[in-house]
């Protein structure tokens, strides 16, 4: 037998619109995405990422979204994904737009890149910080930012990334 490949696209959803974060859902976020497919490549690009395309993951309050497809026409929604201007939820559109973080074969390299990511959101955060007990609270933050196994496979990776610079 044979398996079908997808791609992950781990993105964030970026809105000066503070109502954007209690209105957003899957639903709309995966009507937008088809839509913007549509305009941009039509009939045969929405044919295309149609197959096998779902959001796996939406969190309204960070913004990020984890959307997969096949990885034939990953491509295509790739290209697709600068041109989102608004979201549409409940007769309401939202400016906003999308920025794709990371590109991954499976789900959990998405995330472990994420954790990655968070991580080093909240050490600016922590190196922008004021007050002692916010610096705490993060400090607290970041290093409950693990993923399980972590360990054994960043020491199995750092030799072959050494190796690949």
């Amino acid at each position: 037998m044979v398996r079908f490949k997808n791609r992950y696209f781990l993105c964030e959803i970026i809105s000066e619109d503070l109502r954007f974060q209690q209105c957003i859902d899957e639903w709309a976020v995966h009507n937008t995405v088809k839509n913007v497919v549509a305009r941009m490549h039509g009939d045969f690009g929405l044919a295309c990422c149609s197959i096998a395309f779902s959001v796996k993951y939406l969190n309204a309050y960070t913004g990020i979204v984890l959307l997969c497809c096949r990885k034939d026409f990953h491509r295509l929604l790739w290209s697709s994904l600068p041109f989102i201007t608004h979201l549409e939820s409940r007769n309401q559109r939202y400016p906003c737009s999308f920025n794709t973080l990371h590109v991954g074969a499976t789900i959990r390299t998405c995330q472990k890149f994420l954790i990655h990511y968070n991580r080093n959101q909240l050490l600016v955060l922590l190196r922008n910080c004021t007050s002692e007990a916010d610096r705490q609270a993060i400090q607290k933050s970041v290093q409950s930012c693990k993923f399980v196994g972590e360990e054994q496979y960043n020491s199995k990776d750092e030799g072959s990334d050494d190796s690949m610079k």
